[in-house]
């Protein structure tokens, strides 16, 4: 039988062969999956980004799905264009406190829901203003202070029900955002292989030795569901983990992490001291941006257990990926295996990939 993308990936992860190395090297593919993501539901922000705030770019989405867009708060949260409907400039860099928008090129102006207010030289400009002098408002979808947005989403309700079911007991709306936690990392890899990596604990004994003693690795779960992954670090004795209440699946357990995976590449991190959201944002076939933005819920335990210590981590884990894009480069590899008790969550990612 001929291998089509609906069958490239058996279902049954004890017979399947991971994905075709052209995944990771093809620069035509790289950009045909990359078109599905305007598709997609993606992370934008949470809400304590913008309480000193009216608007703030969202810089990753130019990137991510090439649409500059912003974020307006007037009461109402909104996810605008970035881009000026007059000649195209991008409108807004960084942050903005005031009860407008105004373009630096020529000085159109708009209000924060996004319409037109005023523009300059245009009095004898037949019929102006119009509709099409508006910023785009996109769709947005708010989820415990979290919020996404995108160009024509499908729906990420499935997503949002796990994560209720699981950490939904969290009051996540009310984390703060500590911008001394952001970091972007220009790794020298393919998005998918990034995400390859993240999907599994098996390489944690070999590549993170700390997280290894902060982790219990013979008790690392995992799990499969609609369009993600969570991945559950159950802690050693004596690290930090999560004070767990009878309502939710997980009580009794000694939680140390939850790792949430969301397709294409949107990474939620819990762990006892707030919340690590990562962004894989794929830049060219064989380039990647790693964004970490972090909202704190308990300040006193920051620096403490599986999420302690983020930079090293990532240091480790991009030295790995690296390594592997050049390997996967190479004209001896095509496919390999999964284990089954191990690499559940990659199996089911490419599963997704070639669907």
């Amino acid at each position: 039988m001929a291998l089509t993308l609906s069958n490239l990936i058996d279902s049954d992860i004890t017979k399947a062969r991971t994905l075709p190395s052209s995944y990771y090297v093809d620069s035509d593919r790289f950009a045909e999956l990359k078109l599905g993501f305007r598709k997609l539901w993606h992370f934008a922000a949470h809400k304590s980004q913008l309480a000193n705030y009216s608007t703030i770019e969202l810089s990753h989405m130019g990137n991510l799905i090439d649409e500059p867009m912003i974020m307006t708060m007037d009461g109402e949260i909104r996810c605008l264009s970035n881009v000026c409907t007059h000649r195209g400039m991008l409108i807004v860099g960084g942050t903005c406190s005031k009860n407008s928008i105004q373009c630096p090129y020529h000085g159109r102006t708009f209000d924060l829901d996004g319409a037109l207010r005023s523009m300059p030289e245009f009095d004898e400009v037949e019929d102006f203003p119009s509709e099409l002098d508006d910023l785009r408002n996109f769709p947005t979808l708010s989820w415990k202070g979290l919020i996404f947005t995108g160009v024509e989403p499908s729906n990420l309700n499935s997503c949002l029900d796990e994560m209720e079911k699981r950490v939904g007991w969290m009051p996540i709306e009310t984390f703060e955002y500590d911008p001394t936690r952001n970091r972007s990392y220009e790794v020298k890899a393919n998005w998918a292989l990034y995400v390859d990596n993240y999907l599994e604990g098996f390489h944690i004994p070999f590549v993170h030795k700390d997280l290894n003693r902060a982790l219990d690795y013979d008790n690392y779960q995992t799990e499969l569901f609609e369009g993600g992954v969570l991945q559950i670090g159950i802690a050693r004795e004596g690290e930090s983990t999560f004070d767990i209440p009878e309502k939710s699946p997980d009580f009794g357990l000694s939680v140390a992490a939850y790792y949430y995976w969301i397709f294409p590449g949107l990474m939620l991190n819990f762990y006892p001291w707030g919340l690590s959201v990562n962004l894989v944002v794929p830049l060219s076939v064989d380039q990647t941006r790693i964004i970490y933005h972090g909202f704190v819920w308990d300040k006193r335990l920051l620096g403490k257990g599986a999420g302690g210590d983020l930079d090293k981590v990532e240091s480790e884990d991009q030295e790995i990926v690296e390594a592997t894009q050049r390997g996967v480069s190479s004209q001896t590899y095509d496919r390999g295996r999964y284990s089954p008790t191990k690499e559940a969550g990659v199996h089911h990612f490419h599963q997704i990939l070639t669907s």
